[in-house]
C-alpha cells in the first residue's frame, strides 16, 4: 500500500508541475495587459513602466517563470509555499485562497457526501426490480433535474422555499448579519462553530447552507443514481452472483456483495464530478452571495490577476488529485488487486 500510494503522490507532483509550467506561459499569451489594465488607459509613458517594473513583467519571461518558481537567487515562490502577492490587493495570494477555498469545499463536501447517501439506496432499489415503479420514477427525476443548469434551481429553489415558505434564510452569505462567526480554525462554519462551542452559529450555518446543499444534492444525485443502477443490474447478472443466489444465501449479504462490486466505477464518478463542480461552483456561489474560490477566479481573471489566476489553477488541481488519491485507496479496499 505503501507503494501504491508513493507512486499516485509522484504522478500528482509530476502532473502538477507540468500544470504551473503550461498556465504559467498559456496566460502570458492572452491578448491582454495586466499594466494597462492597472493603471488605466490613460496613464503617462513612465507610470506604466514603472507599474510593470513593479510587477516584474518587465524582465524576460523566462526570468519570471524562475521567480515564480522560486528557484532565482533571493527569490520565493512555489517551491516555498508562497504563491505571489496578488495585483489587484496586494495581500499574499495564499491567505486570499485560505479565506475563500473552505467556503467551496464546504459547500461541496457536504453535497456530495448527500447526493452519496441518497443515491446509492435509490440505486440498489432501482436495481433489484429494473422496470418497476421505483425505477421509472427515478429515471424521470434524473432526468428533470438534469435538464436545467443547477443556478437556475437554486433561483427556484430561493423562491419557493424563501419567497414562499419562509422556510430557508435570505441568500446573503453563510451566516445571518446578525450572527458572531465563530473564530477561524479550519474555514468550515459548522466544523469552527462546533469547535468554538457556539452551537447558536452551527444551527445559523447549517440553516444558510441548505438552499445551496439541496441544489447540489438535487442535480448531483440523478447521475449517481443511474450510475449505481445500471452497475448493479451488470453486477446483480454475473456468475457469482447466481451461484450465491443458487447456494442460498440472503437477499442481504447478496445485495451487500454485489455494492461492493457496482460502487467502484460510481466512485470514479465521483472524483471526476468534485474536480468538475470545484471548478464550476462559480454560479452557486454567486446565485447564494457565498463568495468561494470561484467567485474568486472570476474576479481574477477579470482583473488579469496573474498570480491569482496561476494560485487558483493549481489549488483546484492539488485538491482534484488529492480527491482522486483517497477515491483510489476506496478502489484498493474495495479491489485489493490494484495494489499490486
Amino acid at each position: 500500500m505503501i507503494g501504491f500510494v508513493s507512486r499516485r503522490l509522484a504522478t500528482a507532483l509530476v502532473q502538477l508541475v507540468g500544470l504551473a509550467l503550461v498556465v504559467f506561459f498559456a496566460i502570458r499569451l492572452l491578448p491582454a495587459d495586466p499594466v494597462a489594465r492597472l493603471v488605466g488607459l490613460n496613464a503617462s509613458r513612465d507610470a506604466y513602466l514603472t507599474a510593470q517594473r513593479s510587477l516584474g513583467l518587465d524582465r524576460p519571461v523566462a526570468e519570471q517563470f524562475g521567480s515564480y518558481l522560486g528557484v532565482l537567487p533571493g527569490s520565493s515562490g512555489l517551491l516555498q509555499g508562497d504563491f505571489g502577492r496578488s495585483w489587484v490587493t496586494g495581500d499574499p495570494v495564499a491567505q486570499e485562497i485560505g479565506r475563500v477555498l473552505p467556503i467551496t469545499l464546504e459547500l461541496i463536501t457536504v453535497s456530495f457526501v448527500l447526493a452519496f447517501l441518497v443515491s446509492v439506496p435509490l440505486g440498489m432499489i432501482c436495481a433489484i426490480r429494473p422496470g418497476g415503479a421505483a425505477d421509472r420514477a427515478t429515471f424521470a427525476y434524473s432526468l428533470f433535474a438534469g435538464s436545467q443548469p443547477e443556478f437556475w434551481w437554486g433561483l427556484l429553489f430561493i423562491f419557493v422555499f424563501f419567497a414562499e415558505l419562509g422556510w430557508a434564510p435570505a441568500p446573503l452569505g453563510r451566516l445571518d448579519p446578525m450572527s458572531t462567526p465563530p473564530a477561524v480554525v479550519t474555514g468550515f462554519i459548522t466544523v469552527d462553530s462546533l469547535l468554538a462551542g457556539n452551537m447558536a452559529a452551527f444551527r445559523d450555518g447549517v440553516h444558510h447552507l441548505m438552499l445551496p446543499v439541496l441544489t447540489k444534492v438535487f442535480v448531483l444525485s440523478g447521475p449517481i443514481v443511474k450510475m449505481v443502477r445500471q452497475n448493479m443490474v451488470r453486477v446483480m447478472a454475473s456468475d457469482y452472483v447466481l451461484f450465491a443466489q443458487a447456494s442460498g444465501l440472503t437477499p442481504g449479504r447478496i445485495a451487500r456483495i454485489a455494492l461492493k462490486n457496482a460502487l467502484a466505477p460510481a466512485l470514479t464518478l465521483l472524483g471526476v464530478l468534485y474536480g468538475y463542480i470545484l471548478g464550476g461552483a462559480v454560479l452557486i456561489e454567486t446565485v447564494f452571495s457565498l463568495g468561494g474560490i470561484g467567485s474568486y477566479a472570476v474576479r481574477s481573471v477579470l482583473a488579469f490577476d496573474y498570480p491569482a489566476i496561476q494560485a487558483v489553477v493549481l489549488v483546484i488541481a492539488a485538491v482534484s488529485l488529492l480527491v482522486y488519491l483517497v477515491l483510489d485507496l476506496l478502489h484498493a479496499a474495495l479491489d485489493p488487486r490494484l495494489v499490486g
